[in-house]
């Protein structure tokens, strides 16, 4: 079996058990956090079809990612979830999605849905499988301790890695991974960071406007802002897709749950990365 070990333990999050969750627990608990440590309702609504989370060191956008988990465990638990991140790094092909085994946390392991993966390549003429996109990227592994937290091993996955975000190209995974889904008690979730480097107010403007268009579930007007204000966010393409099939899966609106930024924790002010925590629901 394929195990696809952590890259990040020990760096971006604590590198064991005790460490992560404790970890964790302080996200929900923090001054930037929703508060409160989340019980899962285990009978929830299911209402929340996708989220977009950030990906950074949880010591800085750990509390934003903590408000999307403490929503997603107020709305019950999903089966399988597809996880979009962008390509970091270079690696693999364009559109990279790994098929089989399990990706590795301080956690436990966390299985690929086989049988969804295949699903998604049969729908997509442009999506490949090439876990070489997957083994040194750090924006889908950061999303996973967060959902074992919630559910432990009650769920698969199926990550997918953009190198290539293009507005149809995005959309057409977007289309792919909603067909795969249906019928299914299912969530995507989009991994990125907003703005990158410039002052609180600079950022703050500019993601504002992304957010906006987000809530608004309006993906072509994202990507046009994007592209007209150089919104320096790394996941746009993935953010594109999490709409696309969301809208398909039924959701309705988008919901701003928490919008920091890195200035928020460590007091520096002129040169931050933003962080959003959105839910897109029925």
């Amino acid at each position: 079996m394929k195990v696809r070990l952590p890259f990040v333990a020990g760096s971006w999050y604590a590198g064991t058990l005790g460490g992560l969750r404790e970890q964790i627990e302080k996200c929900f608990t923090h001054e930037l956090g929703p508060g409160e440590t989340p019980k899962v309702v285990k009978k929830g609504p299911r209402r929340i079809m996708g989220l977009v989370c950030p990906h950074a060191g949880y010591m800085y956008s750990g509390p934003v990612s903590a408000h999307a988990y403490h929503g997603l465990a107020m709305d019950g638990r999903p089966d399988v979830i597809v996880i979009f991140s962008p390509n970091h790094t270079g690696f693999g092909s364009a559109l990279a999605l790994m098929s089989e085994g399990v990706w590795r946390t301080p956690l436990g392991d966390v299985e690929i849905d086989t049988v969804v993966a295949n699903q998604i390549l049969s729908a997509s003429r442009i999506i490949d499988v090439d876990d070489r996109a997957h083994l040194h990227e750090h924006s889908i592994e950061l999303q996973l301790p967060f959902l074992q937290f919630l559910y432990g091993t009650g769920f698969k996955f199926v990550p997918i890695c953009f190198l290539m975000q293009d507005l149809e190209s995005s959309r057409d995974v977007g289309v792919a991974v909603s067909k795969a889904l249906s019928g299914k008690n299912a969530l995507v979730i989009a991994s990125t960071d907003m703005t990158h480097y410039e002052s609180q107010r600079s950022a703050e403007k500019k993601d504002k406007m992304a957010i906006d268009a987000v809530t608004k579930l309006d993906e072509e007007r994202y990507y046009s802002l994007v592209e007209s204000y150089n919104i320096s966010t790394c996941g746009y393409g993935p953010v594109v897709a999490a709409i696309t099939a969301a809208k398909k899966l039924g959701a309705k609106e988008g919901k701003l749950l928490c919008y920091r930024t890195s200035g928020d924790v460590t007091g520096d002010f002129s040169a931050v990365v933003g962080y959003a925590s959105i839910a897109l629901v029925k």
